[in-house]
């Protein structure tokens, strides 16, 4: 059993691009039929006064439409006339899009390190509290208009990324020097930083004129803009630039990851910590480093959901952190597919809106596809981590010296 289980992870270790594509397109794909089937069944329970009647028992629910809603609705129904491709679906689509880049980079950036940051909601939490206060005092000093808008939006965004990356470098030095596993300290610094918020925000920040949980809006100027002409409209909290600023930087975490000495060292160490050991990397100052730009990206995250959608920072933050860790599995940890897994994912949350809007289905049987799409497409990734961690597949045999194979018996 043991065996078989090996070489069925060795698989899928080993298996190309095109075949880990196919086998996600595969799972998805049963992820649909199996979720079609679901919601028909469910449909026989519910009460309707239309549905398709089989031997006498009315089935109320259709899963083509349930689908038909999940995917296209999130794009906006473009298989139907007058469909603009700026249109308010799509804005939410990609809104989700944006923000879930961030926060699937920052887990994957500390997995691809051998750590596992399950801290990345703290680290946005806080780093956009940072973002929101930093622009709202910034801005009683700095020039309105364009000057303004030059000044705190990139001002904002680096007060997130610090405080954010100092957050997420807590858990890495109790990591690196005090051995505390970093799982457990990223879990309860994700409490630390909501009591944190919430403190604050009630003894020095929050808006007198609102009983809305919340900061002072940001200035409008300091908002992130649209692009004239081809942007979205500004009533549907998106912006095109936020968008490309998230794939810059994900092509950037991509090329620092595979083309510089510090991305070596952190693959190295997550890979082969004895080997990246031997080769001279100081392991404490590698998780530390880490999980510092863990948090930062985390943060990041925090800052343009303070500067794009709200304008504000309010206590109920959306638990972005945590889908990004569902983000980072589904792209095998891969920065460029990031931005794919988050596309999904801001397609799975705009279409259940629609759904929502369009069919009686209830909302909790809405939840139970999306999780079925996510658990089925993201499972075999998460067991080709499996194989790559715990097992010796793709691990060359030693050899000695002269070329020789070190496997078998040496001769007496």
């Amino acid at each position: 059993m043991r065996e078989t289980i090996e070489r069925l992870l060795g698989r899928l270790v080993r298996a190309s691009a095109f075949e880990r594509i196919a086998i996600s397109f595969a799972a998805l794909f049963a992820s649909i039929v199996i979720g079609g089937v679901l919601v028909f069944v469910s449909g026989g329970f519910a009460s309707c006064q239309t549905g398709l009647t089989l031997g006498g028992w009315t089935f109320c629910y259709n899963p083509m439409q349930v689908y038909y809603e999940l995917f296209l609705g999130a794009l906006g129904h473009p298989l139907e006339g007058g469909w603009h491709p700026l249109n308010f679906d799509m804005s939410e689509t990609l809104q989700q899009t944006t923000i879930l880049i961030f926060t699937g980079l920052s887990v994957a950036v500390a997995f691809r390190a051998g750590l596992f940051n399950i801290g990345t909601q703290g680290q946005l939490v806080v780093g956009s509290l940072a973002t929101a206060v930093t622009v709202l005092y910034a801005a009683t000093v700095v020039p309105g208009g364009l000057v303004g808008m030059l000044v705190l939006i990139p001002l904002g965004v680096l007060a997130g990324a610090i405080t954010g990356g100092l957050f997420g470098a807590i858990p890495g030095a109790l990591k690196a020097y005090a051995d505390a596993n970093e799982v457990i300290t990223t879990i309860m610094l994700n409490f630390v930083a909501v009591g944190i918020t919430s403190t604050l925000l009630s003894w020095q920040f929050q808006d007198p004129d609102s009983s809305n949980p919340g900061t002072r809006r940001i200035p409008e100027y300091a908002e992130i803009p649209n692009i004239p002409i081809v942007g979205f409209s500004g009533r549907m909290n998106f912006s095109l630039l936020a968008l490309g600023f998230a794939v810059a930087l994900m092509i950037g975490i991509a090329w620092l990851l595979a083309r510089t000495s510090f991305g070596y060292e952190l693959r190295t160490s997550g890979v082969q910590p004895d080997a990246a050991a031997y080769g001279g990397v100081d392991e404490k100052r590698m998780i530390v480093s880490s999980m510092t730009l863990s948090g930062a990206l985390g943060g990041i995250g925090g800052a343009f959901w303070v500067l794009m959608v709200p304008g504000r920072w309010l206590e109920s933050v959306p638990e972005y952190g945590f889908d990004g860790i569902a983000v980072s599995i589904l792209a095998g940890n891969n920065p460029i597919g990031v931005g794919a897994s988050a596309f999904l994912f801001g397609i799975l949350d705009s279409g259940s809106q629609s759904i929502n809007t369009a069919t009686d289905v209830p909302p909790e049987l809405v939840g139970i596809l999306s999780g079925l799409i996510i658990l089925f497409v993201a499972m075999p990734e998460f067991f080709r981590m499996i194989g790559t961690q715990f097992t010796d597949i793709g691990q060359s045999d030693p050899v000695r010296a002269d070329g020789g194979d070190d496997g078998g018996e040496t001769d007496a």
